[in-house]
């Protein structure tokens, strides 16, 4: 995958991730991958949605995963051939779903929970923002290194997981300040170039579940809990709000550093208000 395909490691870990999980599952009752039959993976497969709760989406990406690596298995010879080719996933339509996040209002209340001076609130504070204020992938995040604060320009460079380029971007004064005091007051001394680390030994760069745990634990601990609580809800919740104050749906891409312009189109289904006012246009001398 890195070497012939050029996939980032985002990727690579997400795959790795999902192969994992197939084989911890399989193994349990077999021995061999020449064992390996396609009833075994029509089994796989369903269970992520029926046992695991995943979205169609969800299943539709693992089952994506699981056919690649069979390709790569069979070419190997540890299993049978032409396994990979009979992997079904489920159907997803283009834009069947809303883009779903918390509203700006439980935004502002879960930054709020890192009000404190534990360097876990002060950390938790800094990843916050980021996600919130510029939208960041979870990878963004977990990938933003040292050097990419430019602080006498006041800019935040954005390591993008896709499309493998760094983006610069105004340095908010309030993120600024909140990464700042992370730095000074929290952050461990350590040789790692990561700006976020661990706040216990082992000392280390956040790893993805890190990132989601962070998030997840301070979303549920609103009353009520938010049921949107990994990292990727902040982003929706970042474009629902631009698209609420009147930003065009360029303006709100190029923010998310999506990289083609139908990928931001599915953020124009949850504005309703402007969705009504089109509805309510007068057609009149048109007809």
């Amino acid at each position: 995958m890195r070497v012939e395909k050029g996939l980032s490691e985002e990727t690579i870990q997400t795959r790795r991730w999902y192969a994992e999980d197939f084989w911890g599952w399989f193994f349990r009752d077999h021995n061999s991958l020449h064992l390996l039959t396609i009833a075994d993976l029509d089994e796989a497969i369903a269970r992520k949605g029926r046992d695991d709760g995943h979205s169609r989406l969800s299943v539709q990406v693992y089952a994506s995963g699981l056919r690649t690596f069979l390709r790569y298995t069979e070419s190997r010879g540890w299993c049978k051939r032409g396994l990979a080719s009979l992997v079904a996933s489920p159907r997803v339509y283009q834009h069947e779903n809303l883009p779903v996040g918390p509203s700006w209002n439980d935004v502002q209340h879960l930054i709020a929970t890192t009000e404190g001076s534990r360097p876990k609130d002060i950390r938790d504070r800094a990843i916050l923002l980021l996600l919130a204020v510029y939208a960041l992938r979870s990878g963004e995040v977990r990938a933003l290194k040292l050097e990419d604060l430019d602080w006498e320009k006041g800019l935040l460079f954005i390591p993008r997981t896709k499309g493998r380029k760094r983006e610069p971007y105004p340095l908010s004064p309030t993120v600024g300040q909140a990464i700042i005091r992370y730095l000074k007051e929290a952050r461990p001394r350590s040789s790692y170039r990561e700006v976020f680390l661990t706040v216990e030994a082992p000392l280390q760069p956040l790893r993805k579940s890190s990132l989601w745990t962070i998030v997840a634990k301070r979303t549920l601990s609103l009353d009520p809990p938010v049921e949107c609580h990994g990292p990727h809800a902040l982003r929706h919740a970042n474009a629902t709000h631009l698209l609420t104050q009147g930003f065009s749906l360029k303006a709100i891409g190029d923010h998310l550093g999506h990289r083609r312009a139908k990928t931001t189109a599915v953020y124009a289904k949850v504005n309703l208000t402007g969705l009504r006012e089109v509805a309510n246009l007068s057609l009149g001398g048109l007809l």
